[in-house]
């Protein structure tokens, strides 16, 4: 009797453990996002609607109906139909190309020299969690 409820007070201790680590991991991809986004240029609601505008506008110019663009594996049915097995895009350069375009067309380049470290970020802030 003692054993069987050692073992249930174990199986206990280590799901509110697990459920202290998962707590902990949130937390940490949380903040491992965080750092990520730390440094990231801050977009208005106007120039995300911009950029969506701009990759729509580049998606609906793209010629889909180039069947040089896809590869394309054809089967035939039980009942002798030639059918679709597969297609894929192959060549997305044009695509990736009509909407970089797009969107680069909203932004200016900044002039940055490779040697200037003036712009990096030396300022660093470590919180300990218990």
């Amino acid at each position: 009797m003692d054993l069987k409820t050692k073992i249930e007070g174990l199986e206990k201790a280590i799901k509110e453990h697990k459920d202290f680590a998962g707590n902990f991991e949130n937390t940490l991809e949380k903040t491992k996002q965080e750092l990520k986004d730390y440094n990231k240029p801050e977009l208005t609601p106007s120039q995300m609607d911009d950029i969506y505008e701009a990759v729509e506008s580049a998606v609906n110019q793209y010629d889909f109906s180039d069947t040089e663009n896809f590869d394309v594996e054809y089967g035939i049915d039980y009942d002798g139909r030639v059918t679709l097995e597969s297609h894929e895009l192959s060549d997305s350069s044009g695509l990736i190309d009509a909407i970089s375009e797009k969107v680069y067309r909203l932004f200016k380049e900044a002039d940055c020299p490779e040697d200037d470290n003036s712009q990096v970020n030396t300022h660093t802030v470590a919180e300990k969690i218990i």
